[in-house]
Order: structure tokens, then sequence, then C-alpha cells
């Protein structure tokens, strides 16, 4: 009988659409389940999303001068472990703020109404804290940057605050989403330089188009609750329409990435080797295959699909760090 409990209470205490044997359930105490889950612990593809523009841009940024023995062309390591902790920082914030916006919608919803605001587990008073902690802990790592990353950084909260009400009003909320979720595009280049360039404006343009692809994808899994809520969302502006609408924006977005590796060495006697534009070619085709899986009427499929875009995200950092290695092995192959 106390097993049965205990199974009954672990189901009350979880998220619907969380997996049940994700380290939140494994390691931490049940009372801090509510706060993992406002965070989004139990589900990493959230900050792995985020954390990919900043690092693309950590890595791309160094390769505009190589000089041989003097640079390599490589991110620094240091920069790479912040952006990894203000990603999984700001991604927890920006969802515990979410869920305070959308609390009501929430509960009007299958896949999260069993989420802890609308559950009743945990208060909005509790929430507000458990956001005040996590912005702290992302201003922390913000600070460690340089002057104008910092001032970019904040600018970046404008953009976050709005997206939470975009879909009351707009079919393109997730062009808030791809604006917010694509601004480490601009740090990470930002990190390095202090300013900004073309080049960098290109991979945060790409990686707006790859958010709305891959987060319409992600959409497709509530469109019947979102179409009886009255929530608007480009899954329900595509339709049947959605192959052809990824299509056009992975195809953008990989066109706009290989303008940003074009113009990083353009007039600067460097730029990404020829392993950068090798990874672009093979995230290409990882991204024909989500096109061709895709059927928008699964939804376990379309969350398969959408967390797949992690491996693309390997797939352009590794490029990259390849190419920086290639340049340090091979100083005048480009001469």
């Amino acid at each position: 009988m106390s097993n049965l409990k205990g199974s009954l209470a672990d189901q009350i205490d979880r998220v619907a659409d969380a997996p049940s044997n994700n380290w939140v359930y494994r390691t931490l105490p049940r009372g801090l389940w509510p706060y993992a889950q406002l965070a989004r612990w139990d589900r990493p593809i959230g900050w792995q999303l985020l954390l990919w523009p900043c690092w693309w841009a950590a890595a791309l940024a160094p390769q505009a001068v190589q000089t041989g023995a003097v640079h390599t062309g490589l991110p620094s390591l240091w920069q790479l472990f912040l952006f990894l902790v203000g990603a999984i920082a700001m991604r927890g914030a920006g969802c515990t703020y979410n869920d305070l916006v959308d609390e009501t919608i929430d509960t009007l919803v299958a896949r999260t109404r069993s989420r802890p605001l609308p559950s009743g587990r945990v208060s909005r008073l509790q929430a507000k804290l458990f956001l005040v902690v996590q912005a702290l802990v992302g201003f922390l790592v913000l600070i460690q940057f340089n002057l104008f990353s910092v001032l970019l950084g904040v600018a970046s909260l404008g953009v976050v605050a709005i997206y939470p009400f975009l879909k009351r009003f707009t079919d393109w909320p997730l062009l808030g989403l791809g604006l917010a979720f694509s601004w480490g595009a601009l740090m990470g280049w930002a990190a390095y330089w202090g300013t900004l360039s073309l080049a960098a404006g290109l991979l945060y343009a790409g990686s707006i188009l790859w958010t709305i692809g891959y987060d319409t994808i992600y959409a497709h899994q509530d469109k019947e609750d979102d179409a009886l809520v009255g929530v608007r969302s480009t899954a329900r502006l595509f339709g049947e329409r959605t192959r052809l609408a990824l299509t056009i924006l992975y195809l953008g977005a990989i066109a706009l990435f290989a303008g940003a590796f074009v113009l990083t060495g353009y007039g600067t006697g460097g730029g990404p080797e020829w392993p950068a534009y090798a990874g672009l070619a093979a995230g290409a085709f990882q991204m024909i295959w989500q096109i061709r899986t895709l059927d928008i009427e699964d939804a376990d499929q379309c969350l398969r699909l959408f967390k797949s875009n992690t491996v693309f995200g390997w797939i352009i950092f590794f490029g990259l760090i390849f190419s920086s290695l290639w340049a340090l092995s091979f100083p005048l192959a480009g001469i």
C-alpha cells in the first residue's frame, strides 16, 4: 500500500509532458521538484537551444583574424562556460516568467495544466522569488563580460518581457521567441570583440529563422488546445503548409549562416576554413531529414524532431571548432 501511495504522489508531483526518468526526480528532494519544473530543469532541450547561438558566435568571432602562432581562432573556454551557466539560468527565469503570465491559459491546456502554478503546487509569490534568484544568477554571469556585452544583455530583457503576450495578438509569436532565443548570437560576438558586425547580425538573423522553424514543429503538439483557448501560433497559421514553411525558414537560416561565415573573413585575411562549411552542409541535411520525416499529426514525433535540433547545434559548433583547428594546423593554407 505504501508503494502505491508513493507512486500516486510521484504522479501528482510531476508534469504530464516531462520525462519520468529525469535526474530531477532521481536526485532532488521532492520539495524542490516544483521549482525544477518551473525552470524546466527536467527538460534540458530548452537551455541547449538557447545556448547554441551563443556558442556559435563565440566560436565564429575569433576566426575574423587568424595570425598563425599569435592567435588560434579557438573560443575561450571560460566564455563557453559562462554562456552555459547563463543559458541555464536565463532559460529557467524565462520559463518561470512565462508560467506566471500564462497561468490562466495553462489551466485550459491538457499538456500544461499539471505545471506547478496551475496545479497549485507553487504560489505566485514563490514563483516570483524563484524568478528573482535565477535572474540574479544570470546577472552575475553577465557582468563577467565587457561593458558593451553587459548593456547588450540588459537590452534583451525587453524582448523577453513581451514574448509571452504575443500569442494573444499575432500568428507570429515565435518571431518574438526567435528574437529572444537567438540573442546569444550577438552576445557571443560582443563578448569577444566588444562591438557588433554585419557577420554577427547575419548569424542572429539565421538563428531567428531556425528558432521559428523548430518551435513551429513543437507548437504542432498543442494546436488543437490552442485553437480552443484562442492562442495563436505559426503551427496553426501554416497548417498543412508546414513543410513548405520549414523549407523556406531552414533554407533562409543556412543561407544567412553561410553569409555570416563569409563576412567573418572578409577583409581580415581570416574567416572560417572548409570544415565550417562542411558542417553547415551536414546541418542542412539534418534539416532536410526533419522536413521529410515530419508528421504534424503525430505529437510524439513532433517532440522528437524538435529535440533533434540540438544535434544541428552540435554539427554547426564542431564545424567551427574544426575550422579553427585546421587553421591552426595549416596556418598558411589560405595564403
